[in-house]
C-alpha cells in the first residue's frame, strides 16, 4: 500500500525556515508585528543561509533516527523557497540567489530520507485572501496562484512522498477547489500521501502539539515543537527534555500514530544547539531501541499501561519502561504463551514466569539500564490478547 512506508517509519522532522528566521521572532512575525509587505520583503536582501545548511539538517535527521522530512516551501508570508514562475518573492531572487528546495531534495535523497513539502494555501500579501471568495474574479486569480505553485513543486522536482498542506481556514475544499487540485497532484505524483489541511480528509490527519486521547483508525501525525515555537525565535528557551520528546514518541507510536519533531534554523541555516543536542541523544536511544519504534503497529497490548507504554509488531510486544519499579515487574491481563525475554539494547535474558493471565519478570536490576527509557522485548508463540481480570474476584479472593 502507497502508505505502509509512513506507518513504518513512524518519526519525522519538521521544519519551518524562511525569512522570519532573520527577526528570530517566530514564523507569524509578519501578521504579528503588522509588517508592511514592502518592508517584509525588504528581508530577501539578507536572506543568505549557508550553502551546506540544508544537508546538515537532513543529516541532523537521519542521525536522530528520523525516516522522513517535511520542509515549508513557503509559509503563510508568501516567501517561497523554490524557484516559481507566478512570483517573484522567493529565495532564488533573494541574496542567497538560490532554489532551497532543490538542495533540499537533493540532501534528503543522500541521506535516505522520505521527502516531504510542507505548503501554506493562505498568503498574507494577497487582499483576495483576507476578502475571499465573494470577489470572485480575484479569488480565481489568487487560486491560480496557489494552484500554479503546488503543481510547479510536483513538476519540478523528482518523486515527493508527502504534501503536507496547512492555512486553509476559513475557507472550505470547495472555496480552494482543493478535489480539483489534489487530483491533479496524484496524476503526477502517484504515490504520493497527502494530509488533512486543504479540507478534504486524503490520506493522514495531522494533530498540532498534542497527542490525541484515543487512538483512530485512520493514520495520523502528531506535529510537535522542541520549545513553543515552529520558526526561530531567539528568546524562546522553553525546550522539551530528552525524556519527555522520548516519552511522547513512545506514546505517540503506542497508539497507531507518527511523530513529527520540528526545528527552526536561524538565519544563516544553522541549528541551535539546544536542538541538536537533543536530536542527538534521541538518536542514540534510536540506534538501541528502534526495533520498538520502527514498523510497529496497535495491537491488542499496546498503550498505556501502569509503569509507561506498550508497542507491538506481531507476536512481539516492548514494554517500555519510564518508571523503573526495581528487582521485578508484574504485567497482568495478558493471555498467549511467553517465549522469550529480554532487554532490546543490549540482549541480556529476562528470567520471566507466567500463571494466571500474569507476566512476572524476576532478577532485574535495581536501576533501570536507561535514563530515559528502558525497553523489554517479550515474544509470544502467537499474538498475545489483553484479557480484563474482574478486580473483585481478583483482588479480593
Amino acid at each position: 500500500m502507497r502508505i505502509d512506508w509512513f506507518l513504518d517509519a513512524r518519526f519525522g522532522m519538521f521544519i519551518h525556515f524562511g525569512l522570519y528566521s532573520i527577526l528570530g521572532r517566530g514564523e507569524w512575525v509578519m501578521f504579528q508585528e503588522r509588517i508592511p509587505k514592502s518592508e517584509y520583503r525588504k528581508l530577501m536582501d539578507k536572506f543568505y543561509p549557508r550553502e551546506d545548511a540544508v544537508e546538515e539538517w537532513c543529516y541532523l535527521a537521519k542521525t536522530a533516527g528520523m525516516k522522513y522530512v517535511v520542509l515549508t516551501t513557503r509559509h503563510h508570508d508568501g516567501f517561497s523557497l523554490f524557484n516559481t514562475k507566478v512570483s517573484d518573492f522567493n529565495s532564488v531572487n533573494s541574496k542567497a540567489g538560490r532554489d532551497i528546495i532543490a538542495e533540499y531534495v537533493k540532501a534528503c535523497r543522500k541521506y535516505g530520507l522520505k521527502i516531504g513539502f510542507y505548503y501554506s494555501l493562505l498568503d498574507w500579501r494577497w487582499p483576495a485572501y483576507w476578502k475571499g471568495p465573494k470577489d470572485k474574479a480575484e479569488w480565481d486569480k489568487f487560486l491560480e496562484y496557489v494552484h500554479t505553485q503546488v503543481i510547479e513543486l510536483m513538476e519540478n522536482y523528482g518523486e515527493i512522498n508527502i504534501l503536507w498542506y496547512d492555512g486553509g481556514w476559513p475557507y472550505s475544499a470547495e472555496d480552494w477547489r482543493s478535489k480539483e487540485l489534489n487530483e491533479e497532484v496524484r496524476r503526477l505524483q502517484p504515490n504520493i500521501l497527502i494530509n488533512n489541511r486543504s479540507g478534504l480528509p486524503e490520506d493522514f490527519d495531522t494533530p498540532e502539539q498534542y497527542v490525541p486521547s484515543k487512538t483512530s483508525e485512520r493514520p495520523w501525525e502528531t506535529c510537535m515543537t522542541i520549545n513553543d515555537s515552529w520558526g526561530y525565535s531567539r528568546g524562546d528557551n522553553r525546550y522539551k527534555s530528552v525524556k519527555r520528546l522520548i516519552t511522547t514518541l513512545v506514546e505517540v507510536v503506542g497508539k497507531g500514530g507518527n511523530f513529527l519533531l520540528n526545528i527552526g534554523p536561524k538565519a544563516d541555516g544553522s541549528v541551535p544547539y539546544t536542538l541538536t543536542e537533543r536530536l542527538y541523544a534521541i538518536g542514540r536511544w534510536l540506534k538501541a531501541n528502534g526495533e520498538s519504534i520502527y514498523r510497529t503497529r496497535p495491537g491488542s497490548l499496546s498503550g498505556r499501561w501502569h509503569l509507561g507504554y506498550i508497542t507491538q509488531k506481531d507476536t512481539t510486544i516492548y514494554m517500555h519502561v519510564f518508571r523503573w519499579p526495581g528487582k521485578e515487574i508484574t504485567f497482568a491481563g495478558v493471555d498467549g504463551k511467553l517465549i522469550d525475554a529480554y532487554f532490546l539494547a543490549t540482549r541480556e535474558p529476562i528470567k520471566f514466569e507466567y500463571k494466571e493471565n500474569k507476566i512476572f519478570l524476576k532478577n532485574l536490576p535495581e536501576e533501570p539500564l536507561d535514563p530515559y527509557d528502558t525497553v523489554i522485548v517479550l515474544k509470544f508463540e502467537e499474538p498475545p490478547k489483553r484479557v480484563e481480570l474482574d478486580p473483585f474476584n481478583s483482588i479480593l479472593r
